[in-house]
């Protein structure tokens, strides 16, 4: 059975890739398409969920185990779990988180499932519309100058014009012992 999955960006209205793979691939084919199509690099924490109606994740799908503390889950990894496993049904919705520093992610939909057609090992690429968005956030925080001079607007009047007076400070309620 071949699985034909839509991928789209919240962040990036006009991007859809639509791929095709057969049902017999794992997890990690997939991530390896979605990277390469969309010029990525992989990174550790990398993963898939397998969502209900609603994209609440139900099931995660790891790159790697990631020693999991709780022993009560299943540790599902990309390179064990083939897709047919758990895409079935046209409509089912999965998420594919890429910049897992930041949590973004696409949305994936199986659309259709076909049979009497040969795919690629590797998967393909159906079709491709607009550019994927970047994959990893510029983190660059803008550090305020330091205001050295008094605006005019308020005038020196507005810190006080006498300056600063030590004997002003009470220092018991501050704990401050003197020697």
């Amino acid at each position: 059975m071949i699985l034909h999955l839509t991928v789209i960006s919240a962040e990036s209205e006009d991007f859809c890739i639509r791929l095709r793979l057969d049902a017999g691939s794992t997890f990690l084919t997939l991530h390896k398409l979605i990277l390469r199509t969309c010029g990525y690099q992989e990174l550790p924490g990398q993963r898939f969920f397998i969502c209900d109606d609603n994209w609440k994740p139900e099931t995660r799908i790891l790159l790697s185990d990631e020693g999991n503390v709780n022993i009560d889950e299943d540790v599902l990894l990309m390179s064990d779990t083939e897709l047919g496993e758990f895409l079935e049904d046209e409509g089912q919705h999965l998420t594919y988180r890429f910049d897992p520093e930041n949590r973004r992610m696409f949305l994936l939909e199986l659309t259709e499932t076909s049979f009497g057609q040969e795919v690629d090992a590797c998967g393909e690429v159906g079709s491709k519309k607009g550019k994927a968005p970047r994959q990893l956030v510029d983190e660059e925080i803008e550090i305020p100058q330091k205001q050295t001079e008094v605006s005019e607007e308020l005038g020196e009047e507005f810190y006080g014009e006498d300056g600063f007076d030590s004997e002003e400070i009470d220092e018991e309620g501050f704990d401050i012992l003197s020697e």
